[in-house]
């Protein structure tokens, strides 16, 4: 019995790792991104244009390459119940001035539309926490974007 279960969370560690492995750097950033866009509800065209110019600069993608990974995104992003497999796969990767952009990605794509709603301003939050950042970082970050 005990095998049984020692067992079960070997499995469940190797799943979970197997997850965390799949989703790239560009998908994890982009599924964050996405997460802003929807977080007040709406899928303004000012935002989705902002998306695909921040993917498109920051991953030197084609059109087509970005509106795919936007596509899957949107669908990793709908399934997800956490942010968890995304940050960690940043915080894997990149190095603490790469996160602090990260967020200002996030703020630039939040007030895309000429307002930053609270929801937005909660999601952008809970992925600097979950990206390690500290309050100054956070801040810092959101010193980039224009009022």
């Amino acid at each position: 019995m005990l095998s049984k279960i020692t067992n079960f969370f070997k499995d469940l560690q190797s799943d979970e790792s197997l997850n965390t492995n799949k989703v790239s750097v560009e998908m994890a950033c982009t599924v964050l991104l996405f997460e802003v866009m929807r977080a007040d509800g709406l899928l303004d065209r000012q935002e989705q244009e902002k998306l695909s110019q921040i993917i498109s600069g920051q991953f030197a993608l084609s059109t087509t390459e970005v509106r795919e990974l936007i596509n899957q995104a949107t669908q990793l992003s709908e399934d997800a119940t956490d942010f968890h497999q995304f940050t960690s796969t940043i915080n894997n990767n990149y190095q603490i001035e790469q996160k602090i952009h990260m967020v200002s990605l996030l703020w630039q794509l939040a007030i895309a539309d000429g307002e930053v709603a609270s929801i937005e301003e909660h999601v952008i939050r809970k992925v600097a926490d979950l990206l390690h950042l500290r309050h100054a970082e956070y801040i810092q970050a959101k010193s980039t974007i224009a009022h």
